[in-house]
This record gives C-alpha cells, structure tokens and sequence, in this order.
C-alpha cells in the first residue's frame, strides 16, 4: 500500500524555519519525482518545490532562496527546509510523488500520482 505521511509542521513566528519530513513506504522510491505543494482554504493547490531522481531540483519563485528540498532515498524520505517564513507561507503542505517533469517545468496536480495528507504550517507576523 503506497503511503506518504507528512511530519514537521507547526506555528512559529515570523523569520523562524520549519523542517517538513515526508516519510514514504509502498512504491519505489528513487524512481519517482518528489514534490511539495501547498494550499490554503478557498485557494489551488500550488507546486512550491519538487526534486528529480537525480537530485536536480525545482522552486517557485516565492520560496527561492528560502526553501532547500532534499530527498534520502535510502530512507525513501524527502524533506523541506523552510528559512526566513513568512506569514504568506501559511498553508498545509503536502508532498507528492510523480514524474513527468523535464527541464524547468513547473509542476501541476497532474504530474503528481501519490499524496500525503498533509502538515499544517502557521507563520505569525
């Protein structure tokens, strides 16, 4: 059974940084694309982050320069590092595994077969 369960979420203040886990089990891992989407009541869910089976990695432009996504596929876990937060990166945050994504696509639902249920981030001004 595919599972991909989120941890590491919580509320913290502005500025302050958060390390989501996304801990998988049920399919092969290191074959498959790992993203982080985010959303937000009344909103689409949106692409922040995703990282190839090579390691090669993709950010929107909201989160560069603040965001690090990681994957261990020894442990079949991928992570977020989450510097400098804002109050705009409020959302629940899921992560997702996928493929399809070439070059500097931005990733849509679509590309995205497994999900988690997702972690709740709170940023505080």
């Amino acid at each position: 059974q595919v599972q991909l369960v989120e941890s590491g979420g919580g509320s913290v203040q502005s500025g302050a940084s958060l390390r989501l886990s996304c801990d998988t089990r049920g399919f092969i891992f290191d074959r498959y694309i790992i993203g982080w989407f985010r959303q937000v009541p009344g909103k689409e869910r949106e692409g922040v982050s995703y990282i190839r089976e090579d390691g090669t990695a993709w950010y929107a432009d909201a989160v560069k320069d603040r965001f690090t996504i990681s994957r261990d596929n020894g442990k079949k876990s991928a992570y977020l590092e989450m510097n400098a937060l804002r109050p705009d990166d409020t959302a629940v945050y899921y992560c997702a595994a996928g493929g399809g994504l070439t070059g500097d696509l931005a990733p849509t639902l679509r590309h995205f077969w497994y999900w988690g249920q997702g972690t709740q981030v709170t940023v505080s001004s």
